[in-house]
């Protein structure tokens, strides 16, 4: 590991020089305040401002009628605590050492919150994190445990330990950030906010409010929603992320465990049912028999069509079911940004803050077949950003280039007038917000996903994405390369790698790839050292890590043995 412990040695030296120039600089008199909202695994395609088919967020929207929607913005690795752990330190996964979701956060890391607060920022958290109990640089926090609950979730506190709190998560967090507002808020500080959903994460469980409406909503199909993955290589094919075979029907689809049982359906997992029983069995009575009154009949009609139903009906009803449920969690949260937004209109907050709204990563509403993320195909790579600062950003703004989740660290740190760890790796958007777009550099964004074998099955690969192409390349238990033209192939279903027609593109863009990777300090080396690392705890601890296809990680270990 010693790639990797050469970085937190640098990373270390890095925190104590810029520490000192911080102290020496000039701070401005009218630094913005920053409102940072998060949500997890919200699609692009389930925000209004970039698609009105599915849903209406009218709130969300505000933001980018306030200011600019970025409309190729895309994360550096599709998954959630390595997403969250680049936003925070402006790093990509292998230098800030969190890859995936199993290993913990090396907390030597610097974050963009430490720094703020350090340069005299008020600073607060409310919600999901995901990793870690006690993050750095916060005034106040609360925070979720792990994924957390939908249904009266816990919180792990700075003030008050771990509480319990009766109510819709949803609106639980939002009621935490008004009252740290208007309550704890100083008037002579510049703050910074971190407002961080769960939803719609999976399970997916709508508000109360919600269920009777969604339940008996229909939605339009995507055109890929029977995608077989004939134009691409093994990594699509082998991946665990269709909603007919691979989703619970317990946990995601909510069909009770009776019912299965009856039926005679099998859970996908051993968590299938307990999945959905774990999240039910939180509610209250009150709450419970709300939520009885709409998925009972949602499963009494299910119960007549099954015996019947062909695989294509089935695969439709999924689709319907899972778009009911996340959505409808949305509707949700959009409420609550909107209250939010109301709040910082009613007191004078909103021309000098820069409101963001964004999610960890993007997510598959049925496209190609699938649920979940992590692949570098549009629906997962890419992510909502919306950014409004009113006195500086134009409203009804759009921006195309490519941005990424790695530039928001250094993006606040340049509005605060702060110069950014000269180890940071992203670029400030700034220039993009304020119409200064001569002074932005990038043209390709680098990407690389490392969580296998594990749940959901997706191969390791890497990738460059331009706004014209994808070179990718799956490594590790296979050696394949995908190059996609996302102009005329915008579903991404052909891979014209091996297309004599595009043999200049894929030779420039192997070049520019070499680049990507030097300028950002990855290597064949370094991946192979987290592989070993991954494997080595597998090992020990006699697990699959979540994928259901034994057989292929038998091999994948026999062949290391052999090695």
């Amino acid at each position: 590991m010693k790639h990797i412990l050469k970085s937190i040695l640098l990373g270390s030296l890095a925190i104590h020089a810029f520490a000192c120039k911080t102290e020496e600089a000039e701070k401005p008199a009218d630094r913005p305040n920053i409102i940072f909202i998060m949500s997890d695994d919200h699609a692009y395609q389930a925000i209004s401002a970039y698609d009105n088919t599915l849903i209406e967020t009218p709130n969300i929207d505000r933001i980018a009628k306030m200011g600019m929607l970025f409309t190729n913005a895309s994360v550096t690795n599709s998954i959630c605590a390595p997403s969250r752990a680049t936003i925070l330190t402006g790093k990509h996964s292998h230098i800030n050492g969190k890859v995936d979701n199993h290993f913990p956060f090396d907390t030597t890391n610097v974050t963009f919150p430490q720094i703020l607060h350090d340069a005299g920022y008020q600073t607060a958290m409310f919600g999901k994190l995901h990793f870690g109990n006690n993050p750095k640089g916060f005034d106040q926090f609360k925070i979720l445990p792990g994924q957390g609950a939908y249904y009266n979730p816990d919180f792990i506190t700075k003030k008050e330990g771990n509480i319990k709190v009766e109510g819709y998560v949803t609106d639980i967090i939002t009621d935490m950030t008004l009252d740290w507002l208007q309550n704890e808020r100083k008037a002579d500080q510049p703050f910074m906010l971190m407002y961080l959903h769960k939803a719609p994460h999976r399970e997916w469980l709508p508000a109360e409010r919600h269920v009777e409406e969604f339940t008996n909503r229909t939605f339009k199909e995507p055109a890929t929603l029977f995608d077989d993955y004939s134009g691409r290589g093994r990594a699509a094919h082998e991946a665990e992320m269709n909603l007919l075979t691979d989703m619970h029907w317990g946990g995601d689809s909510k069909v009770y465990p009776e019912v299965m049982d009856e039926l005679g359906i099998s859970e996908n997992s051993s968590w299938d049912k307990a999945a959905l029983m774990g999240e039910l069995n939180r509610m209250n009575e009150s709450q419970r028999a709300n939520w009885d009154k709409a998925y009972m009949k949602v499963n009494e009609d299910f119960k007549k069509a099954y015996p019947s139903m062909t695989e294509e009906d089935k695969m439709k009803w999924r689709y319907q079911r899972y778009m009911q449920d996340y959505l409808g969690t949305i509707r949700a949260v959009d409420e609550n940004v909107g209250r939010v937004l109301d709040y910082l209109e009613a007191n004078n907050l909103m021309e000098n803050t820069i409101i963001v709204y964004t999610s960890d990563q993007g997510f598959y509403l049925g496209e190609h077949g699938w649920f979940d993320k992590r692949f570098v195909y549009n629906e997962s790579f890419k992510t909502p950003l919306l950014m409004a600062w009113p006195s500086k950003v134009k409203a009804g703004s759009k921006s195309d280039e490519m941005v990424q989740n790695l530039d928001f660290a250094q993006t606040f740190l340049a509005a605060a007038g702060i110069e950014a760890p000269s180890d940071m790796q992203g670029e400030s958007l700034l220039p993009l917000l304020t119409g200064e777009t001569d002074k932005w550099t990038r043209d390709a964004v680098y990407y690389h996903y490392y969580e296998y074998p594990s749940v959901h099955m997706v191969k390791r690969h890497y990738a460059i994405i331009t706004q014209d192409y994808k070179l990718v390349h799956y490594y590790f238990d296979n050696d394949e390369w995908e190059l996609i033209d996302r102009k005329k192939d915008p579903n991404e279903m052909t891979n014209v790698y091996d297309d004599p027609a595009y043999a200049e593109i894929r030779a420039d863009l192997h070049k520019q790839l070499d680049g990507l990777r030097e300028k950002y300090g990855d290597s064949s080396e370094l991946s192979q050292e987290y592989i070993d690392k991954y494997l080595d705890y597998l090992q020990e601890n006699n697990s699959y890590a979540g994928g259901k296809n034994t057989e292929l990680i038998d091999k994948i270990f026999d062949n290391r043995e052999k090695k």
